[in-house]
């Protein structure tokens, strides 16, 4: 079973989420949580696989409930789930350690399978706000050069990190590569280690920063 916590200050949506989710066999709702605060003490309490998290909330907000419980818990992913379009909070929210942000008026049907993705390793970014994230950190200045990251890696860790950025799950990379899974998640450690990021959606961003998410090293 995938563990879910949902934080969102509106009851009814809590309510809903729940009762939609409880319906997949593999998903259960085990805490909910109305603002930032209580998302991060009930993580530390309930120990989910993956947060729900709205983001303007009273008394914390979802970026920093998620850069708090990011720190404490690397494990526990956080998808962020939001009416909010705008790049402030999109870009503020990756940062602070998110490993998706979809909005609310997608289908149930492809929250599930967010979420799944999700816990498996996979980042799920809303296709409506993917053209402006990764502009932005396209455009981004004062990066340090590729070299810099491209020397903390190896080539077969550059070929795992280039198909990261472009959406594979580890299955994936592991048939694209002709490895066994256990040996791609060693490397995706690694290069998270190496990066000195938290999540495979940060790694990935950095990737497209630094135009790496086009190379063909493998």
């Amino acid at each position: 079973m995938i563990k879910l916590l949902i934080c969102d200050d509106q009851a009814v949506v809590r309510d809903g989420l729940s009762i939609m989710l409880n319906l997949a066999p593999d998903l259960e709702v085990i805490a909910v949580a109305s603002n930032g605060r209580e998302a991060v003490q009930l993580s530390a309490e309930w120990q989910p696989d993956l947060i729900l998290m709205d983001l303007k909330m009273p008394i914390m907000n979802g970026i920093e409930a998620t850069r708090q419980i990011s720190a404490a818990q690397p494990l526990v992913k956080i998808l962020v789930l939001t009416t909010y379009d705008d790049d402030e909070w999109l870009f503020e929210a990756i940062r602070a350690g998110a490993a998706g942000y979809l909005l609310k008026d997608m289908a149930h049907s492809d929250l599930v399978s967010a979420i799944r993705g999700t816990v498996s390793g996979k980042a799920y970014v809303d296709p409506n706000v993917t053209a402006r994230l990764l502009s932005q950190v396209a455009n981004s200045r004062n990066q340090p050069p590729a070299s810099q990251l491209t020397g903390r890696l190896t080539e077969r860790e550059l070929a795992v990190l280039n198909l990261i950025a472009t959406g594979h799950t580890n299955a994936s990379i592991a048939e694209q590569l002709r490895l066994s899974e256990g040996t791609v998640r060693n490397h995706v450690s690694t290069i998270l280690s190496k990066l000195d990021v938290v999540d495979r959606t940060q790694a990935a961003l950095l990737a497209v920063e630094h135009g790496l998410h086009q190379r063909e090293s493998y």
